[in-house]
């Protein structure tokens, strides 16, 4: 069965499983998961505990030794497998249905993995194994979503942030869920107290640095709700890390290859709903996707399509111009604002 992070606590005290599979890309939370998953099974009496990091040549034989030769008079053994990728080869696919088909009471499995793909989880084998296992996918804590999760966070660490203080700290953690922990951490060790701690913005100002982390997909989203201080925050956070322009300019234009035949149904008539919901858009990413089909138009698209050309010649050096100006500007424009130039003078 599937379930989320939240409800695994739920999962654990409800009865055995034989099989844990936990996927997904956020460090922190997967290791938090990981290790809530070892303490219920250390306490229930599973003492014996084995890892394989597993690769390309990763010898299944081991796994089917190390499953294969308890005794009755043998202690429970917890056996981790930490895969590289986010798939198995035959050879793993076919010991771990073996070792489903045992129905051994005395072995629990923890598989670690990248986030599993879509196309992964509708095969045959893995449907086969999720009927049987637990599957949690951990997903990242969007802005939307990170300040309950820091909220609750520090409320444990006995900490009550001002909101004013909980929105730098959210500025400055944004991406980096290790970082966000590691700050609260240091915060309660400053304060030197097991008493309430009031946190206000002075605190934060003056203790928190700056560890927040963009990817170019949220940056994205960030033109495509319209927000214009956060393009240039996350933009030049992502020039500070090396982050090379093409691969910014990849996003941007995949976007808009997505946008433009939503743009054209909507200025067809289609309503906007149906619009969503025929284009499968994730969850996470309606709010944004519906912002643009509303604001954009199809001649807009394909004028911002041909900027892209230019920044892609600035990126390569065909031409003198600035790639990271370029792409600023080319995010300005797709997130609804007037870009001044000598040409076009600035709204005021």
């Amino acid at each position: 069965m599937k379930i989320k992070t939240e409800h695994l606590a739920r999962t654990l005290n409800a009865g055995a499983h034989p099989v844990y599979w936990l996927s997904g890309d956020e460090p922190l939370l997967l290791q938090e998961s990981a290790d809530q998953i070892r303490r219920h099974h250390r306490e229930a009496g599973f003492a014996d505990r084995e890892t394989y990091n597993v690769d390309r040549n990763f010898n299944w034989a081991h796994f089917r030794q190390s499953t294969g030769n308890l005794s009755l008079f043998a202690e429970r053994k917890f056996v981790e497998l930490r895969l590289h990728q986010a798939k198995l080869e035959d050879d793993g696919k076919l010991a771990l249905a073996d070792f489903l088909e045992t129905g051994a009471r005395d072995l629990v499995i923890l598989i670690s993995s990248p986030k599993l793909e879509s196309s992964v989880m509708q095969t045959k084998w893995f449907k086969s194994i999720e009927s049987r296992s637990v599957v949690i996918q951990v997903w990242p804590i969007d802005r939307e979503g990170l300040p309950g999760w820091l909220e609750r966070r520090m409320l444990r660490a006995n900490i009550h942030p001002e909101p004013d203080a909980l929105q730098i700290l959210i500025d400055r953690v944004e991406g980096n869920l290790l970082a966000a922990a590691q700050e609260i951490e240091k915060l309660k060790l400053l304060a030197g107290t097991n008493d309430t701690i009031k946190l206000d913005v002075q605190t934060v100002m003056q203790v928190v640095a700056d560890n927040s982390r963009y990817n170019a997909y949220q940056l994205v989203d960030a033109a495509l709700l319209g927000n214009l201080a956060r393009i240039q925050k996350i933009l030049n956070g992502l020039q500070a890390e090396g982050v090379y322009p093409l691969v910014i300019l990849g996003a941007i234009t995949r976007e808009l290859r997505i946008l433009q035949p939503m743009v054209e149904k909507r200025e067809n008539g289609q309503p906007l709903t149906s619009i969503l919901q025929t284009s499968r858009i994730f969850f996470n990413r309606k709010q944004p996707v519906k912002a643009a089909v509303s604001r954009l138009s199809s001649p807009l698209i394909w004028e911002l399509l041909k900027q892209a050309r230019l920044v892609d010649q600035a990126c390569k050096g065909i031409c003198s111009a600035n790639p990271w100006d370029e792409l600023s500007m080319l995010l300005i424009r797709l997130s609804g604002s007037q870009v001044c130039t000598a040409t076009t003078p600035c709204m005021i």
